[in-house]
């Protein structure tokens, strides 16, 4: 993966004025690794480095950071009790939660986006291994450029004449984050839209990123009668162990059996199964049964597990009884699957912008004209309910 990546796209306001970047770990190592890689780039800045969430938390005031990379463990105040302190303070701070990949880290990640941090990122178990060091820097700094430019246009406006200035700040579309609270922009109304399939769906997928995980446990808490008669597939950018925790949360949320897919199990209904991290989740015709296929081939997308690989699996399959669902995420991954699944008869809902963390997925595939609804988050399981009960309008 080429970190250089990292660095293309940067909106012109954004290079004119850094993103501020708090970097808390109490790792010498990780801390210095991680400013560098901060001052490199030209649209961010390193506006403090420090050891503790208490020195975070005492100087966040005169830092005013944009972003802040927060470590979960550190002496005096751990990453998961600072967090909302830091929050007090600055209500728009976008807050990336960094660990290592333990079970306890993954539970505690989990627990920090429910308290309101924008994300997660795992670190690499050593900073000698270059390939784990790089993703970690490619996604790293991704992270920070999309979450900050949110974090900026959250901000307060004191003056109604800053709001040109304001919107300068947008990456462009297929990236741009959402601002919870505002209206959806007056071009997403612009957008075409398909009708949905005339054909039964027999299938759910559903592809997210980030905010994927509390917005999966919003939509699976509702869809019940779907998931009771159908099966559901689920890629979520999320590395190993995280994939883990999360299908326990998604079984807990839905009260329906949700677990980790694996490689050549049966597909039925009344089953949530999770893409694994680290390996692409498709599916294939295995004489009259349809079974899972996992494989560890390079990333799609720059993501493994990518959402394309399982949208384009499924049309072999179901064809065009094929119902897919882009949630808040970064990137685009997602948009050329369905754009498969809807070339083959089958519909794609995106979620809209205003209730995504990030309308990067979800706006490349509404972009692209395939979308046959673009909703709410608390709208999308409603509709899917009505979709799987013959509904087809």
């Amino acid at each position: 993966m080429s970190v250089a990546l990292a660095s293309s796209s940067i909106p012109s306001s954004t290079r004119q004025e850094p993103l501020r970047v708090m970097v808390v770990d109490d790792s010498v190592v990780i801390r210095g690794m991680i400013s560098r890689w901060i001052a490199s780039e030209p649209d961010m800045v390193v506006a403090a480095s420090l050891r503790t969430g208490l020195e975070a938390v005492n100087q966040i005031d005169r830092v005013n950071p944009d972003v802040a990379v927060l470590d979960i463990e550190m002496p005096e105040l751990d990453g998961i009790a600072a967090l909302p302190k830091l929050l007090a303070k600055k209500k728009n701070l976008a807050v990336i939660m960094a660990s290592t990949l333990t079970r306890r880290n993954a539970e505690i990640s989990f627990k920090a986006l429910s308290l309101g941090a924008a994300d997660y990122i795992p670190k690499p178990e050593s900073t000698r291994e270059a390939s784990a060091a790089d993703n970690f820097h490619f996604d790293l700094i991704q992270k920070i450029r999309t979450l900050g430019a949110k974090a900026r246009r959250t901000a307060p406006v004191p003056h109604a004449p800053a709001a040109p200035h304001v919107q300068e700040l947008r990456p462009a579309p297929a990236l741009r984050p959402a601002v919870a609270h505002a209206p959806t922009p007056a071009v997403s109304a612009q957008i075409a839209r398909r009708s949905f399939s005339s054909q039964m769906p027999k299938v759910l997928l559903i592809g997210s990123s980030t905010g994927g995980p509390q917005a999966l446990m919003s939509v699976v808490t509702e869809l019940g009668p779907v998931i009771d008669r159908f099966p559901v597939l689920i890629t979520q950018h999320m590395p190993p162990t995280f994939t883990t925790i999360l299908a326990e949360h998604l079984a807990r949320s839905s009260r329906r059996p949700a677990h980790e897919a694996i490689d050549g199990e049966v597909v039925k209904p009344g089953q949530i199964y999770l893409a694994p991290g680290g390996r692409h989740m498709r599916v294939a015709r295995h004489g009259a049964e349809v079974v899972i296929a996992l494989d560890n081939g390079p990333p799609v997308n720059f993501c493994k597990p990518a959402v394309d690989p399982l949208f384009t699996s499924a049309v072999d399959v179901w064809q065009g009884s094929t119902l897919a669902v882009i949630l808040t995420g970064m990137g685009s991954d997602g948009m050329r699957g369905g754009k498969d699944i809807v070339a083959a008869g089958g519909s794609v809902i995106a979620q809209d912008e205003a209730t995504s963390v990030v309308w990067g997925m979800p706006g490349a595939a509404a972009n692209a004209g395939i979308c046959a609804a673009i909703l709410p988050l608390n709208q999308i399981a409603p509709k899917l309910v009505r979709l799987f009960a013959g509904d087809r309008s």
